[in-house]
């Protein structure tokens, strides 16, 4: 995740451990989405998201390039071949690139790439807190791209982008073999500017036209919940460069306010800074306890435990929920492991993405880099949950109408036809208070009449049509729908009330 966010110039400084010597420099990148590269979609550029724990290093000093097994002899007798005999004249480049791209894929992991020019520089932009685009979490999936979460309160997010979704087509052109690097650049854009996604969401196919916009800069907001003005609700969208401090003024704020019991919402969030993960989870964990475990191959996991080198002295004491669905990825996996097995919080809601792998990053020559999976993170206990996720201790679904396909705005239905749109449109309409007997997608008098009290209602052209408008109408109302009606945090505020 993906993901997470690597800052070159503050490095994670971790501390050594009795396992293991003097440690090294570590940084993190967020992967948005695992799976494989996953990117998050900024204007300044794209962001490995999700917790790539990465260590930069000098792939010509420290690599061992000196040994070339015999086997290599086949391979520079092809370069020879095709750089002194083939027809067509060929770079070193062109050849070289291919050689490495091709020995990576042989690994089948996502992870490892080989990244030039423009792409190494978009995996090393830093997270600011704020960025133009659509704000989501990439990977690759089945040889498209998937979604890995929506940013909340991102243009993403409120055009109704789910995590799972497949993106088919960007701008109409086939996302197929893509890597997310190459979608990332895609779909960035300035604000204002729109693009144009084909999204399969399980059996159904539609498009979504999201206009470009600010993604939040603040990670962490909190208020006291309306059920019960003695729990706070602290939302943390990803794990940015302040996500700490921002949570810290948050958690005393709603202290005075009158808080007893917190419940930290971490749904749709895709990660970011591995300190930030370990910097915040280690406020709510007894100094000494595990917070995560990172296993190299051939060695024994090195364990990082709270202490106050992350978090001060600040203690949260008071009782914990936690919320998770299946776009809670990398860094809020990390947080999330760590305060279920340490501390016996419970975690509220759907099973987590799951990605437990991290990278480490080399610089080759010019502006190229290698960046290959060389270690696992695991949970305190030592469970790994690489494409398994965290279950939750008290399982809550999002309501079904959360999980409907978007109306294709792109596309006007008339009365008189039938499409999957007005099927879903007849729904939406039923959920806005309409009594529709009919759902099957049939555009009959009675859905018109329903659609003009809509449209009416929204303050927008009665035409009687699903237009483009109209389609964005009936799409918002779901999304400010399911914003009302959430029986996880509802499930959550009670389980934290309950406790003592």
């Amino acid at each position: 995740m993906a993901k997470d966010n690597e800052h070159p110039e503050n490095p994670a400084q971790v501390p050594p451990t009795p396992e293991e010597k003097p440690i090294k420099r570590y940084r993190l990148r967020t992967v948005i989405i695992t799976g494989a590269a996953a990117l998050i979609i900024g204007a300044g550029g794209t962001v490995g998201a999700g917790a790539l724990y990465l260590h930069q290093q000098n792939a010509q000093a420290d690599a061992d390039v000196t040994y070339v097994p015999n086997s290599f002899k086949d391979l520079l007798k092809v370069y020879s071949d095709v750089k002194n005999n083939y027809y067509i004249k060929t770079s070193d480049t062109k050849l070289v690139t291919g050689a490495i791209n091709g020995m990576l894929k042989t690994l089948n992991d996502p992870f490892s790439q080989y990244l030039q020019g423009s792409d190494a520089k978009e995996l090393n932009t830093t997270i600011s807190g704020s960025f133009e685009g659509i704000g989501a979490e990439i990977s690759q999936a089945d040889g498209h791209i998937q979604i890995v979460s929506p940013i909340k309160g991102s243009p993403a997010d409120k055009a109704g982008l789910k995590a799972k979704d497949i993106i088919t087509a960007i701008d109409g052109k086939s996302t197929q073999g893509w890597s997310t690097t190459k979608a990332s650049s895609t779909i960035r854009g300035k604000k204002g500017t729109s693009v144009t996604l084909a999204i399969k969401r399980g059996s159904d196919t539609f498009n979504i036209t999201i206009k470009r916009g600010v993604v939040p800069l603040t990670t962490v907001t909190g208020e006291l919940s309306d059920q019960n003005k003695k729990v706070g609700v602290i939302s943390i969208t990803q794990f940015a460069d302040n996500t700490n401090k921002e949570l810290k003024k948050s958690i005393t704020s709603l202290r005075k306010q009158g808080a007893k019991s917190f419940v930290i919402d971490l749904r749709q969030n895709p990660g970011g800074l591995l300190p930030q993960a370990l910097e915040t989870a280690s406020m709510f964990l007894k100094d000494g306890q595990r917070i995560m475990q990172v296993q190299q191959r051939d060695s024994k996991p090195e364990i990082f435990t709270a202490g106050k080198e992350y978090d001060d002295g600040f203690k949260v004491t008071e009782p914990v929920t936690v919320l998770i669905d299946s776009g809670s990825a990398s860094a809020s996996e990390i947080f999330s492991g760590a305060l279920q097995e340490s501390r016996r919080t419970k975690l509220i809601g759907e099973k987590s993405f799951g990605k437990g792998v991290v990278q480490t990053v080399s610089q080759l020559s010019g502006d190229s880099e290698v960046k290959i999976t060389t270690a696992k993170w695991l949970t305190p206990s030592g469970g790994w949950i690489q494409k398994k996720g965290l279950t939750p201790d008290i399982k809550v679904s999002y309501p079904a109408y959360a999980s409907w396909p978007l109306l294709n705005t792109k596309k006007v239905n008339k009365p008189g036809t039938v499409a999957t749109d007005i099927a879903t449109a007849q729904k939406i309409l039923n959920l806005s208070g309409a009594k529709l007997t009919q759902t099957a997608g049939y555009f009959d008098s009675a859905t018109e009449t329903a659609l003009k009290a809509f449209q009416t209602q929204q303050k927008i052209t009665v035409s009687g049509e699903l237009d483009s408008a109209t389609k964005t109408a009936l799409n918002n109302y779901v999304y400010a729908q399911a914003t009302k009606s959430d029986p996880m945090l509802t499930k959550a505020g009670e389980t934290v009330a309950a406790e003592k």
